[in-house]
């Protein structure tokens, strides 16, 4: 749907200062997760070949700054630690660390409170816990999870200045809404899912993260997303390529799951630990993609891409909602998941359509994966002819 004539080659510099802004000393350094983070020593992981998304800490982060770009952001370090990869979505981290010349390290003595911007590079997503530690020690950061050529190339090479101009113009146009519906169609049947948002203000992830406050943006960005309050309806879930439920929701969670095809031990599965954590089914954000990108594969990107939605279950915290760690039964259960939507994707179902109530009106924002005029208007009013 894009080509790439309408993305500028992929530059460190440009990425940095538009996010972060021209350094004035800051200490930087860069952290991935590897299944076994002793192999930092040495760089020992460049030697696995399914650690691509490492691979590109070290490459496009690592060598990047290495090569001049971190004197020429005025930043300082540039160094590169590993910790043990999570096992799932924004599960909290443990604290054992490791550099490149096998020094066993401390992510809270160590590097949390010594450096002032902080890049994590990731299979699974870390934003929920480094922004608990931002927070907490006052450092700047991003989480680039799952990244691959295409984000480098796209995602990584657009201009946030105007990525957060179209979000906050989308922000304002879904702000303070009661309630949105989304209308799925999935095996010859029809259901709706209701997310109450109660007149509550959007927020947007749009990739900006100035000198001030600690925050930790997530790369790439743009979005306009909610935590809803309340929920409630029926909508499908894409376990595997060939499996697909249909989920049930009740007071704001997800109750059970009943099988449309495919494999039914995924479905006992999934109610067994809804029995065993009801927590693991509580809706925790309602998202709209905002940009225009091509599609990658990864659902950091792709849940960007205006035109999608996605649906996420488990902690929001880092939202800014109520839903913490401590609150599920096990820790392993504490992640925040993201259910994207998107015609690449999830091709057996179709979002008929998506409507916003607002003020006793009710407002259609997408219809077939396709954004309405009162969206496309809102993001960009200068684009839709008079």
């Amino acid at each position: 749907m894009y080509n790439d004539e309408q993305f500028p080659p992929f530059s460190l510099q440009r990425l940095m200062t538009t996010c972060f802004g021209e350094g004035q000393g800051e200490k930087l350094c860069i952290l991935i997760d590897l299944p076994n983070p002793e192999d930092m020593k040495d760089f020992r992981f460049l030697k696995d070949e399914s650690l691509s998304i490492q691979n590109y800490g070290y490459e496009v982060f690592y060598k990047g700054f290495a090569s001049g770009d971190l004197e020429a952001l005025h930043y300082t370090g540039g160094d590169i630690f590993a910790y043990r990869e999570t096992g799932g979505s924004n599960l909290d981290m443990e604290d054992d660390a490791y550099d490149p010349e096998g020094n066993h390290l401390s992510l809270e003595r160590d590097i949390y409170p010594n450096y002032q911007i902080i890049l994590t590079v990731s299979t699974y997503s870390a934003t929920a816990p480094l922004t608990a530690m931002a927070k907490k020690y006052g450092f700047r950061g991003a989480t680039l999870h799952g990244l691959n050529q295409v984000i480098v190339e796209t995602g990584l090479s657009v201009d946030y200045n105007v990525v957060s101009e179209e979000a906050e113009r989308m922000r304002k146009a879904l702000t303070q809404a009661d309630s949105f519906e989304i209308d799925f169609e999935v095996e010859n049947q029809l259901t709706t899912l209701t997310l109450y948002t109660n007149g509550q203000e959007a927020q947007k992830s749009h990739g900006l993260c100035p000198r001030g406050e600690p925050d930790v943006a997530n790369l790439p960005a743009g979005e306009v997303y909610f935590v809803p309050e309340n929920a409630s309806g029926l909508f499908p879930f894409k376990y595997a390529e060939e499996t697909l439920g249909m989920l049930t929701v009740e007071d704001g969670k997800i109750v059970k799951s009943r099988l449309l095809y495919g494999d039914y031990e995924l479905i006992k599965e999934h109610n067994e630990k809804l029995a065993d954590d009801p927590m693991t089914g509580a809706l925790g954000e309602l998202g709209f993609g905002t940009q225009k990108l091509p599609f990658s594969g990864r659902d950091i990107q792709d849940e960007k891409i205006l035109g999608t939605i996605h649906i996420a279950t488990g902690r929001d915290d880092h939202l800014g909602g109520n839903l913490t760690p401590d609150l599920f039964k096990h820790r392993l259960n504490a992640s925040h998941d993201d259910v994207l939507y998107a015609p690449h994707k999830t091709p057996e179902v179709k979002i008929k359509q998506v409507r916003m109530n607002k003020g006793g009106e009710s407002t259609v924002l997408i219809e077939n994966y396709k954004p309405s005029e009162y969206i496309l208007e809102a993001r960009n009013p200068s684009a839709v002819p008079a």
